[in-house]
């Protein structure tokens, strides 16, 4: 049996904040976004597809944002935390794809650190793990540099499956 999860996030971006994505710092890029997290939105994406796909609800019911204790909390680690509870649960990764809007960072020269980054939370290769980055080519929020969006979408197997 295989499942697919989806999983969308968008965070505003603010001047001075660190730019986390993917579990990855990119540290010359002068916006990050804002969050009561780190703000990481590809992990909170992935987490939200994880979780959706295993049945197992969401990332902010998981880990609320109106919870102190996550206040500044490395999403990489949320995701590996939901991805326990999935693989506990019977799954495994079979792939996890991932499209980041933004105009700012350029997710290219980093995007196989993030593939790793993100692989290694899920317990998997990062064969199994694609990140692509695209521009709003200054339409939308994201085109005019507000914002950046996250869309991840997951196909989950059950560990008993050969492959």
């Amino acid at each position: 049996m295989a499942r697919i999860g989806q999983g969308w996030d968008r965070h505003p971006l603010a001047a001075g904040r660190p730019c986390v994505l993917g579990g990855v710092r990119f540290g010359d890029c002068p916006v990050g976004p804002v969050g009561h997290s780190d703000g990481d939105a590809v992990c909170h994406a992935a987490t939200d597809a994880v979780l959706g796909a295993a049945g197992l609800g969401d990332i902010g019911r998981l880990f609320p944002d109106t919870d102190p204790a996550y206040a500044g909390a490395d999403s990489l680690d949320l995701l590996r935390r939901a991805w326990a509870l999935v693989a506990a649960a019977g799954w495994r990764l079979g792939n996890l794809d991932c499209t980041v809007i933004t105009e700012q960072p350029r997710l290219a020269p980093r995007a196989d650190e993030m593939r790793a980054a993100l692989a290694g939370a899920l317990g998997a290769g990062p064969d199994r793990v694609a990140v692509k980055g695209t521009r709003g080519e200054g339409l939308g929020p994201e085109g005019r540099g507000e914002c950046l969006t996250a869309l991840v979408v997951v196909l989950l197997e059950r560990k008993d499956r050969a492959g």
